[in-house]
């Protein structure tokens, strides 16, 4: 299975933040769209938005561990990951999952054409998982024309 499988299951509205943001008003999106992770923009003039990075729910604990409630006040641009991990719709669910694991993130954007089209959690791809081990166990337990069931 792709990505772009992956995808046509998710919500096609992607919330994101601008890099001038508060860590405060991160934290608010991350909590109001019950979502671990926000890609961060920044409007590029004439060239349009740009994806600049990402931020996550570990940014905000981080912040707020170190800085107290000042942290709050503090950009997105001061904490978050620039050196954001991003796959593309023709990559493999394997091949993101990989992705996850060799580099300990949890989100994944998806660029298209340097676009941002959406991001993968590894929710989306457990219950990917969860769906197919399903569908296996489910084909396992058809009965066969002796009227017993086929095992795997």
């Amino acid at each position: 299975m792709l990505v772009a499988d992956l995808m046509k299951l998710k919500n096609a509205r992607v919330p994101t933040i601008r890099m001038s943001e508060t860590v405060e008003m991160a934290a608010t999106l991350l909590n109001r769209e019950r979502i671990g992770a926000v890609v961060v923009k920044d409007a590029c003039g004439s060239e349009g938005d740009t994806v600049v990075g990402i931020f996550s729910e570990r940014d905000v604990v981080r912040a707020i561990a170190e800085r107290g409630g000042a942290a709050l006040k503090t950009s997105v641009a001061d904490l978050m990951s620039r050196n954001m991990i991003s796959c593309q719709m023709d990559d493999s669910v394997d091949q993101v999952r990989a992705l996850m694991d060799e580099h300990h993130v949890r989100h994944l954007p998806v660029l298209e054409e340097h676009q941002l089209v959406g991001v993968l959690s590894i929710r989306d791809v457990l219950a990917h998982d969860v769906r197919l081990a399903a569908s296996r166990a489910g084909a396992a337990m058809r009965p066969t024309a002796e009227g017993s069931a086929l095992s795997a």
